[in-house]
């Protein structure tokens, strides 16, 4: 079956199921129809790189790869939440990254002010960058769902969920929506969103579809640039990712709203051609923007989690759409990998998952992964490259040079 390019197709209701009727796929073959779930990536449209490797760039990545510990190495792929960790343990454990989830605010307070959110992204870059013998420093970067505004922090503006926002019809409107929201993440100290969510939601009964902007992908498709563009800035420009702009996320990469009867973390059950034309069209003008970081899905596409399936991280995602920023999991997902724990995974690595989020489970992930990468169990070819991947955004963006927050 031929289809035209992916982010230009957009698909109703109806003709999503003339598409898996045609592909001998219904709700009563669910069970029986024995689906693949091995993508082949070159049934998906190719795309060249955005952003041109910059050998400055790639030059000093490398130097900080050959300077690095192995435990650097592994701290710099886990990231842990701010309720279970300290600026100590970044500075003792190379973590690479800290988030704070819907419940976590700096002093465990919820409607801690602005200085308090700034001061605790003071201690952990500064924990970060304190000497630590001869290995270098690398600053640490601290991810958040300002998903609709700044939403966690009391006091900032809140604008309407994506559902709101998708019947609005307004590219425009969203791209100063991200504006407003990077600048009060930096007046907070903060440089990374979780945001924006792509998702397009098939089923109303799926717990998060105020998440996504509209159940065809023409709604998300035509918002990804500017929102990514409103937060990061333009690619060219001299204050894109710095300045009053910050880092931002498309996910939940791939299929996370149309999991079988709307069930969250559950499973897109249907062909690959239904996957690649009504779930990841948005992804394309997401990466034109030069976003720098997707979020995998908690989701399954067959019956195999988005975590652990390598022909989509590494093959669509790295491969044939030429994704050179990061891919980030989430909250503990890697531990829905067969053959998998929250606290040992290097599965997801091998995959191409390249930073985990493991928000409590982060101390013995650790662990684990370090004698991964001691005894090969975690090549350290495939270690070398997640680590890559996170240096090169953070040198985009300006975060060696940055200072405190």
């Amino acid at each position: 079956m031929t289809l035209s390019r992916a982010a230009k197709v957009v698909l109703g209701a109806a003709s999503l199921a003339a598409l898996l009727s045609s592909h001998g796929f219904g709700p009563a073959a669910a069970q029986t129809a024995g689906l693949n779930a091995e993508a082949t990536p070159g049934n998906w449209p190719a795309r060249a790189a955005t952003v041109v490797a910059d050998p400055a760039v790639e030059t000093r990545v490398d130097a900080l790869l050959a300077a690095m510990s192995l435990e650097q190495k592994v701290g710099q792929i886990i990231q842990a939440d701010i309720a279970s960790v300290t600026p100590e343990d970044v500075y003792r454990y190379h973590l690479g990254s800290v988030l704070n989830g819907g419940n976590s605010d700096p002093g465990g307070r919820y409607n801690a002010p602005a200085k308090d959110w700034l001061a605790a992204a003071d201690a952990f870059y500064a924990a970060s960058m304190r000497p630590h013998g001869k290995l270098p420093r690398i600053p640490v970067i601290w991810g958040s769902d300002a998903v609709h505004g700044h939403n966690n922090v009391v006091g900032a503006t809140l604008f309407p969920h994506n559902i709101g926002l998708g019947a609005a019809r307004n590219p425009d409107l969203i791209r100063r929506i991200g504006a407003a929201t990077a600048l009060e993440m930096r007046v907070t100290g903060l440089d990374w969103t979780f945001a924006p969510t792509l998702a397009v939601v098939r089923d109303d009964r799926w717990g998060r579809t105020y998440e996504g902007f509209g159940e065809t992908p023409e709604i998300a498709t035509s918002y990804a640039a500017p929102l990514i563009e409103g937060l990061q800035g333009r690619m060219g420009d001299k204050d894109w990712l710095r300045g009053p702009h910050i880092i931002a996320t498309a996910k939940h990469f791939l299929g996370d709203g149309g999991t079988r009867g709307g069930k969250d973390q559950g499973d897109a059950e249907m062909p690959e051609a239904a996957l690649r034309d009504l779930f990841s069209p948005p992804y394309l003008p997401a990466l034109d923007a030069g976003v720098q970081s997707v979020m995998v899905s908690f989701s399954s596409w067959n019956g195999v989690k988005m975590h652990g399936n390598r022909s989509l991280l590494t093959g669509v995602m790295k491969e044939r759409w030429n994704f050179d920023g990061f891919l980030v999991g989430d909250w503990n997902g890697h531990g829905q990998v067969a053959g998998c724990t929250a606290t040992d995974c290097p599965q997801s690595v091998i995959a191409g998952l390249d930073m985990f989020m493991a928000p409590d489970s982060w101390k013995e992930l650790y662990r684990t992964t370090l004698d991964h990468a001691r005894n090969g169990t975690l090549p350290a070819a495939q270690l070398d490259e997640a680590v890559r991947r996170i240096l090169r955004v953070k040198v985009r963006a300006g975060m060696f040079e940055a200072g405190k927050p």
